[in-house]
């Protein structure tokens, strides 16, 4: 046979047999007076087993491993391994199945999304309560950002906070006040007398509970991210805050 009737019969390309001799997964076979490959029906009875193997999900380099094994002893424990290896996977589409259908259900997905169904809830019960707020409309960024990179244990600690502040009313108004006093120090230096205020202000709306551990380490990767996104005046009330929250002095 010639490459090509191989690679027909056995429903590959001749790229694909070119490749394989290459990696040396299929032996090259004898040439002809005319330099022409050819090849035997044991060429295609290792091509097809080849390519059942991938099929299967097997990388190349595994099935180099089995191919190697004249005696085939090593291909029931790769083929378990495979088999494991594709239950978690199954297992892993279906988690991540179940969060989309959540996702989809909920309705009309946040502007930040896709969120967690927890903070998508949290999204359409504050919404509408901060408008206009560039403040309030960046911190909804901050959640988004956190909701990703938390572990799990802090995003539910997070969540659970910021869920009974969302279903307090005097909360609310704290935030609202907050957000406004932040927004004014827009284009604001950080020495502007109106960072006190702020700062204190936003400490009153923080939970202590979001910073367990007390004083907070403003060289964190994250906090230095938020500073140099936000006006100096802002960022410093903010630091002055976390401070407060923490036990400092402000």
């Amino acid at each position: 046979m010639r490459i090509g009737e191989l690679a027909d019969a056995v429903g590959v390309t001749t790229r694909t047999v070119r490749h394989y001799h290459q990696l040396g997964l299929l032996p090259e076979p004898e040439r002809l007076s005319n330099g022409y490959r050819d090849y035997t029906l044991r060429h295609a009875v290792v091509l097809a087993r080849i390519r059942r193997l991938t099929e299967l999900g097997l990388g190349l380099a595994e099935v180099r491993d089995v191919l190697a094994d004249d005696a085939g002893k090593d291909l029931v424990e790769v083929l378990t391994e495979l088999d494991e290896d594709l239950a978690r996977q199954e297992a892993g589409i279906q988690d991540r199945r179940q969060r989309l259908r959540a996702l989809l259900d909920a309705g009309e997905l946040p502007a930040e999304g896709p969120v967690s169904p927890e903070l998508a809830a949290l999204f359409a019960e504050t919404a509408g309560r901060f408008a206009g707020s560039s403040m309030a409309a960046r911190d909804r960024e901050v959640f988004a950002l956190m909701d990703t990179m938390a572990d799990p244990a802090a995003r539910e600690r997070l969540m659970s906070l910021a869920g009974a502040m969302a279903g307090s009313p005097q909360a609310m108004a704290r935030a609202n006040e907050a957000y406004a006093l932040l927004d004014a120090l827009a284009d604001a230096d950080a020495g502007d007398p109106r960072v006190a205020e702020a700062a204190r202000v936003l400490a009153g709306c923080i939970p202590r509970d979001v910073f367990p551990d007390g004083a907070v380490d403003h060289g964190h990767s994250f906090l230095r991210a938020l500073y140099a996104n936000l006006a100096p005046a802002q960022a410093a009330a903010i630091r002055r805050a976390l401070d407060i929250i923490g036990g400092e002095r402000p």
